[in-house]
């Protein structure tokens, strides 16, 4: 099918010494484009871990990541940076915001590491602060910014690049409630209006009535609540 990202009976276990911890004890799980499907659970639960597997920054220990049928996580190191850029955009819970770079020049980014020319990069950089609320922010640095509009920044830089899928790791965590939800409405709206495929990772039961499908993760295993 195509824009469909699958994990498929995936494990990811860390050597300790003499000891073996697992982190994902096999996963499965795939989201489509157009639909956002929510992992919640607590920390330390495995669901970062999950998230990162899914984008290729991590790879599994075992099992398998599928992008349009074609087993990713099985390609060679040098060729994963390429599908990273392309098919995936990333928001994490910490916003990750270059300080000396103002609020467009942060979603540019994106963009310039796709070697997109500045006078295709700015135009729509700045679409997507307008998309994302932000025109009247642009010229500002991040630490003018509310947290909000941090992640908002965040959000627009993840579209920068036109992927295929959104990944976001707890994306509310240090955002008031208010502002959390309209976090929450904005990655509903990449996957309606946008048709990108959006897996959230969050221990927010709010969360829960903007999802297509819920999935619980407990000590690194993965069970569909809905």
């Amino acid at each position: 099918m195509n824009g469909r990202l699958e994990a498929l009976d995936v494990s990811k276990t860390y050597q300790r010494g003499a000891v073996v911890v697992p982190a994902v004890k096999s996963a499965s799980l795939a989201v489509d484009k157009g639909q956002i499907v929510l992992v919640m659970g607590p920390s330390g639960s495995g669901k970062t871990t999950l998230l990162s597997i899914l984008g290729c920054i991590l790879r599994p220990t075992s099992g398998s990541i599928y992008l349009d049928g074609r087993a990713i996580s099985e390609l060679p190191e040098s060729r994963l940076p390429a599908i990273r850029r392309s098919c995936f955009g990333l928001v994490f819970q910490t916003f990750h915001l270059f300080p000396f770079l103002t609020a467009l020049e942060n979603v540019e980014v994106a963009m310039r590491l796709q070697k997109v020319s500045r006078s295709v990069s700015k135009p729509r950089a700045m679409d997507l602060l307008v998309r994302c609320g932000l025109e009247q922010r642009a010229t500002f640095y991040p630490e003018d910014l509310s947290g909000g509009e941090k992640q908002r920044v965040a959000f627009a830089r993840a579209l920068a690049g036109n992927p295929q899928f959104v990944l976001a790791d707890e994306p509310t965590a240090n955002l008031d409630s208010a502002t959390g939800e309209e976090v929450f409405s904005m990655l509903r709206q990449c996957a309606k209006e946008l048709n990108k495929g959006v897996v959230m990772v969050t221990h927010d039961p709010k969360a829960q009535g903007f999802a297509d499908r819920v999935f619980s993760m407990t000590d690194g295993r993965i069970g569909a609540l809905s």
